[in-house]
């Protein structure tokens, strides 16, 4: 599924590349467009959150009420869920794909030759044995060696990657004595930190702040705060391994991460000031 997924990227990724002839700025138009494509799964993703807000004052009703009956207590969140149409386990879901695009990304940065440029993998194998001196050095990246090494005198393996002075093809964890290879990551930590904050606070009003303090307090269903934590920790999963992966991958993907980053930050923003006009409006 993930090469799949790497494979259909790179022919949109590879086309965007034929107009502006530069790896960096094909990668920043396709995550744009990449984003608008997948907004309506963020503005999903968003009411779910606020869903889930209001959820938890429904759901701290049930368990005062039904805390000496866990067999009751059961039924009636069930039949709430039922009723609101409420999946605990959704955040879940959401951080899977996450997930699959993050590894769909990195097959496609690291083997552009195969997922974009789509270079049969015979004729990659002669131009391994051609550049065999250094196959060793980037083993793990043969097609980003190939491209250092024949990008300049092949037109079939010759990618711009220069942007902005940097050059994308370059592994932080393979060039750690070149201060540049770690702009791109820093910033999409920076970006990332920001990021959960602002959403942590756009999505909590004075009103559903105080019941979480209520809610820590009484602390009466440990099922509900199971699921809590745990979509909190598919959460915070995607940027652990998102950073991880940024060191040991070619800069392009992390420029990916950090344009995404910012489209993302930009669009909670505004989501979230329709919902508060939208509640505003309906009472």
């Amino acid at each position: 599924m993930i090469k799949f997924f790497a494979n259909f990227l790179g022919y949109l990724l590879n086309f965007i590349y034929g107009f502006v002839n530069n790896y960096g700025l094909a990668i920043i138009i396709f995550t744009i467009i990449f984003k608008i494509v997948m907004l309506p799964i963020s503005v999903k993703q968003q009411k779910a959150m606020k869903k889930n807000s209001e959820m938890q004052k429904k759901i701290s009703e049930i368990q005062d009420k039904y805390s000496k009956d866990q067999a009751r207590q059961s039924q009636e969140l069930m039949d709430l869920y039922k009723k609101e149409h409420y999946n605990p386990f959704g955040g879940c879901l959401t951080s899977i794909v996450q997930m699959i695009i993050v590894l769909s990304m990195f097959y496609l940065v690291s083997q552009p030759l195969t997922y974009m440029k789509h270079v049969e993998p015979q004729v990659l194998e002669n131009y391994q044995q051609q550049i065999s001196e250094d196959s060793d050095k980037n083993l793990r990246y043969r097609e980003i060696a190939i491209i250092k090494a024949m990008g300049n005198t092949d037109e079939n393996v010759n990618l711009n990657m220069n942007f902005l002075g940097l050059d994308l093809s370059d592994i932080p964890s393979e060039n750690y004595k070149n201060w540049k290879v770690y702009i791109i990551p820093v910033l999409y930590v920076l970006t990332s930190f920001i990021s959960t904050k602002l959403i942590s606070m756009v999505n909590k009003s004075p009103k559903e702040k105080e019941e979480k303090q209520i809610s820590e307090e009484t602390k009466e269903n440990k099922e509900i705060e199971a699921m809590t934590e745990m979509n909190k920790q598919m959460q915070l999963m995607v940027p652990i391994m998102s950073v991880s992966i940024a060191l040991i991958a070619p800069l392009g993907l992390a420029l990916y991460w950090l344009v995404g980053n910012i489209f993302t930050l930009c669009e909670r923003i505004v989501i979230n000031k329709f919902f508060k006009e939208e509640e505003k409006d309906n009472g």
